[in-house]
């Protein structure tokens, strides 16, 4: 596990690992000369938006959590909010562009387009599975934030 992720494990609460999360994340985008816009108020569906190549992106951010074998991360891909009648879950279909994950296992940061997003949660594997499968896999690689990114930046020319 990285330096950053042996502090990200050190948060207990739920709400700072979200907000360590989405600071990541927003450092990610800055450090690769990507303007980052946050929205004015905290109810919005999306956590914050991008601009690349005059084109702008709603985010979410999201934590990806190991799973027991620990050769997949997931994350969930619907908002659960607390109400006075209880929890009431919401998926993110027209509201937001691409969710943005940190796994802090590998220090690994993936951008994955809504449209190619599992309903409820999502699992991106990083370790052969035991079987051979290979169809419906989501391989970390795919989703890494340079290569999405890459395809995203239009070539320039002059």
């Amino acid at each position: 596990m990285t330096d950053t992720g042996n502090h990200f494990a050190e948060l207990k609460e739920t709400q700072k690992r979200g907000q360590a999360t989405e600071a990541l994340l927003k450092a990610e985008f800055v450090v690769r000369d990507i303007p980052v816009l946050v929205p004015e108020y905290d109810n919005e569906p999306y956590d914050f938006v991008v601009e690349i190549d005059d084109s702008f992106y709603k985010i979410q951010a999201k934590t990806a959590y190991p799973d027991a074998n620990n050769e997949t991360v997931y994350f969930e891909t619907v908002s659960t909010r607390a109400r006075s009648d209880g929890y009431v879950r919401s998926g993110y279909e027209e509201a937001i562009d691409f969710f943005a994950v940190h796994n802090p296992e590998l220090g690994e940061y993936y951008l994955i387009p809504i449209e190619e997003a599992a309903d409820g949660k999502m699992q991106i594997r990083f370790v052969e599975p035991k079987n051979n499968q290979r169809k419906g896999i989501n391989w970390h690689e795919d989703y890494l934030i340079d290569a999405v990114l890459s395809s995203l930046r239009t070539v320039k020319v002059d």
